[in-house]
């Protein structure tokens, strides 16, 4: 499914628009609708317990409301071996199914102790 890009992807200014394709349960890609930039994505709900207060500019800016079907995945740096790779848990991408927007939220680690920029997947994965 192709997704409006409302607030930058960090690093990836130019980006306006992707495309998110499910792999299985745990990740996922991420790719500019123009071919020129693509990540892997992870789910992060099936690693660890996730949860955070997402930025009222960026609920405004999806129109996210209560009844709103929401994704939201982190990026992940895949390393060989693949237990060596890092996700960062401070910068989720949001989705908004009802109306193909997309953005990614900055989490303060104040108020986030416990999730980090880089942390290797073989923290989670048995």
């Amino acid at each position: 499914m192709q997704y409006q890009v409302k607030s930058t992807i960090l690093g990836f200014e130019s980006v306006e628009c992707v495309e998110l394709n499910e792999i299985d349960e745990l990740f996922s890609t991420l790719r500019s609708c123009d071919g020129s930039v693509s990540f892997t994505l992870v789910n992060p709900y099936a690693l660890r317990e996730y949860s955070f207060n997402l930025p009222i500019a960026v609920r405004v800016l999806l129109d996210i409301n209560e009844d709103s079907k929401v994704m939201v995945y982190n990026i992940a740096v895949i390393q060989d071996p693949l237990d060596e790779s890092c996700i960062n848990f401070l910068a989720p991408l949001i989705f908004n199914q009802d109306n193909a927007t997309m953005a990614q939220a900055v989490l303060d680690v104040k108020n986030h102790p416990g999730l980090g920029l880089a942390e290797p997947i073989k923290k989670f994965k048995a």
